[in-house]
């Protein structure tokens, strides 16, 4: 994710939003095992800094999400379906739902028996799922979505209600404002989604459209289905009148754009930049991890931008070439890589703003080194050098310095293992956690057997120093 600059310094009054852990962690110290030797799931999945998101004891594996909204009443009525696996002896296990009417819960096709205690949704199976076991839940619910408030540090995200459809950006745990999951990205699953909306209405999603939208009784629907494995954050349905411009990239890649006809003058640019961008990426980070590439630009004014997956997302603003070049980079560092825990999120935030200066260096513009020492030069006492990028922080997730001081984080690793090395580290860092679960301990690890240096030291005064590097 990223903040519009130019945008948020004409809507200084909006919000300033930016955008985990093993789904098999055991249940809490001290949770009593029944006698049967079934326990309940954890109502966390075992991220400290955010104990209440996702949940314990299973794995998801895909989700259906049977979606139809009506931006008149602003009415939700939505069926999810999950296929998941147990990771332990199951007695029930929770779902995170935020508000919205359930109306029904079934687990492998029997009625389950469910409570509701906050954003927690826990559901009691009839009979105890085994460890290992695969299972599928159906929940019918419905609703008027209510996006999640936190002025404090993320704004307003999740399911955001438009004159014409939906804005749906939801990092860091805003999925469950709009359909129940496991809301942390520790636990990725693949998606289907089937969402009907007025006739005249374009339902956006991840992934790619599975046939040519159906439209019967004055409502269309639409099906995409996203088949690389997505963390919860990323899935979006972003609902409401748009002009479309579809094709490939130059080098083949699918490329699906959509902009509010109040954008549509930026439409081309956005399809021609987002196709650019994703290829060259490709040459520099490693081929591109999905199938296919875009973007859309919505006229709501977030003043940000975010990553959803294959669908980057732009809040009531036209991108410009730096904020594409980021939003695609997340495409691999941050969807395709995707971090265990929040608190490593300079993962995602500094290998995008890293990105932005290596697009401008590609583009003959300033370059990466350049821009280091700009920052670099700022006096000690800013505060960016008082927050230590590596440790971000539960109530200042996306702090600048997680970008910025992320970003020049690697550009002080590329100056100590050279330019061979550095680019060849980012292929090997993608290719071998390609979508899968990354720490900051594993890439220093990386990077530290193929320089052969030790670089401790440059990464503990760049990420956990509240000072200056020299």
């Amino acid at each position: 994710m990223r903040s519009n600059r130019r945008g948020m310094a004409l809507l200084a009054a909006l919000i300033s939003v930016l955008a985990c852990a093993p789904a098999d962690e055991p249940p809490p110290a001290g949770q009593a095992e029944s006698a049967n030797g079934y326990t309940a799931g954890a109502p966390g999945i075992g991220d400290p800094d955010f104990p209440a998101d996702g949940n314990g004891g299973y794995d998801v594996a895909h989700y259906g999400l049977v979606v139809d909204y009506a931006p008149t009443t602003k009415r939700l009525e939505g069926v999810t379906t999950i296929q998941a696996a147990a990771t332990q002896n199951l007695s029930s296990f929770n779902l995170d739902l935020s508000g919205l009417d359930v109306r029904g819960i079934t687990v492998d096709d029997a009625p389950a028996t469910f409570t509701r205690k906050g954003d927690e949704l826990t559901v009691t199976p009839p009979e105890p799922v085994d460890k290992n076991a695969g299972f599928t839940v159906k929940v019918t619910y419905s609703g008027v979505p209510k996006p999640a408030k936190d002025s404090s540090n993320l704004g307003t995200y999740g399911f955001i209600s438009t004159a014409d459809g939906a804005f749906v950006t939801s990092e860091p745990n805003g999925s469950k404002t709009w359909f129940p999951n496991n809301d942390h990205p520790a636990d990725k699953a693949t998606f289907d989604f089937a969402i009907t909306v007025p006739a005249g209405v374009t339902a956006v999603a991840n992934g790619e459209l599975t046939g040519q939208p159906v439209t019967a009784g004055g409502k269309t629907t639409y099906r995409w289905s996203e088949r690389h494995p997505m963390a919860s954050y990323l899935a979006t349905a972003t609902l409401g009148k748009f002009d479309l411009r579809q094709g490939k990239t130059p080098g083949g890649i699918p490329n699906f754009a959509a902009t509010d006809p109040k954008f549509k003058t930026s439409l081309d640019k956005l399809y021609t930049v987002s196709g650019e961008v994703t290829d060259y990426w490709g040459t520099v980070f490693g081929p591109y991890p999905f199938s296919s590439t875009g973007g859309v630009v919505d006229d709501y004014s977030a003043g940000y931008a975010l990553e959803n997956q294959t669908k980057p997302i732009y809040g009531g603003f036209e991108p410009d070439e730096s904020i594409i070049a980021h939003e695609l980079a997340h495409q691999w560092f941050g969807d395709s890589l995707t971090i265990s825990r929040w608190k490593d999120l300079w993962l995602n935030e500094g290998f995008a703003t890293y990105a932005e200066w290596l697009w401008s260096e590609h583009k003959g513009k300033q370059t990466a080194e350049a821009i280091f020492n700009d920052y670099h030069k700022r006096p000690a006492t800013d505060p960016m050098w008082s927050y230590p990028p590596g440790r971000a922080k539960p109530d200042d997730l996306f702090n600048q310095s997680v970008y910025t001081r992320g970003g020049m984080t690697l550009h002080a690793l590329r100056k100590a293992v050279g330019d061979q090395t550095f680019f060849q580290l980012l292929k090997a860092w993608t290719a071998g956690h390609r979508y899968g679960h990354v720490t900051t301990e594993s890439f220093i690890d990386l990077a530290e057997q193929m320089s052969g240096k030790d670089l401790g030291p440059l990464f503990d005064a760049w990420l956990y120093q509240p000072r200056r590097p020299a």
